[in-house]
């Protein structure tokens, strides 16, 4: 019996995290007020409390949640056996290209969405995002480092050097996009990927 309601505790947290997410990737996080999820979860004040201690703590959870499945999803693409390492990575930035779309992201683009504007307002979800890039990051690095080992691409410097540049290049490609409301920003970046691990083909 307790199982089941350790069960049912959960999943209550996860859709209060669920829609959330989904609500603040469209709004950002100062402009969504802790009603507008409630009523969308169909979940009481109390309940909410009951999980985080305040938006802020809300806003920690929801980051180390959106970055726990972005990381696992990422460690999927990144290690689809059949492809060579450069394969692999071409098809992780087309799949971030897909989600981090300027119409319509369904929860998928939260980083992006809050990453300026939560940086400055809480450190607790600055940290998360350190911790979560971090993450990125440190992925990107074995990859490029086993992408020289098989073969598949080149660099020229460090692989935590170029996997920070390779980052760094697509965040600010993915603001670009919500600026000028279409995807050269991402053709752009892509060409600098391809560049970057000289990929010629």
């Amino acid at each position: 019996m307790a199982k089941a309601h350790t069960n049912e505790a959960s999943d209550v947290r996860e859709n209060i995290l669920a829609v959330g997410q989904r609500i603040m990737s469209g709004k950002g996080f100062s402009a969504v007020g802790l009603n507008e999820i409630l009523v969308a979860a169909s979940v009481p004040k109390g309940s909410f409390y009951h999980y985080f201690g305040s938006k802020d703590a809300f806003g920690e959870a929801l980051l180390d949640s959106y970055f726990a499945a972005y990381l696992a999803e990422m460690d999927t693409v990144l290690g689809q056996p059949g492809f060579s390492v450069a394969q692999r990575l071409v098809q992780y930035f087309d799949s971030w290209q897909a989600n981090q779309s300027f119409a319509d992201c369904q929860g998928k683009c939260l980083a992006v969405k809050l990453a300026a504007e939560v940086a400055d307002l809480s450190e607790a979800m600055r940290l998360a995002l350190d911790q979560g890039t971090a993450g990125i990051i440190t992925r990107l690095t074995a990859a490029l480092e086993a992408g020289v080992a098989d073969g598949s691409l080149a660099i020229d410097g460090s692989a935590a050097h170029v996997a920070a540049t390779l980052y760094q290049q697509w965040l600010g490609a993915s603001v670009m996009v919500k600026i000028v409301r279409g995807t050269a920003p991402f053709d752009a970046a892509l060409a600098v990927t391809r560049q970057l691990l000289h990929l010629h083909h």
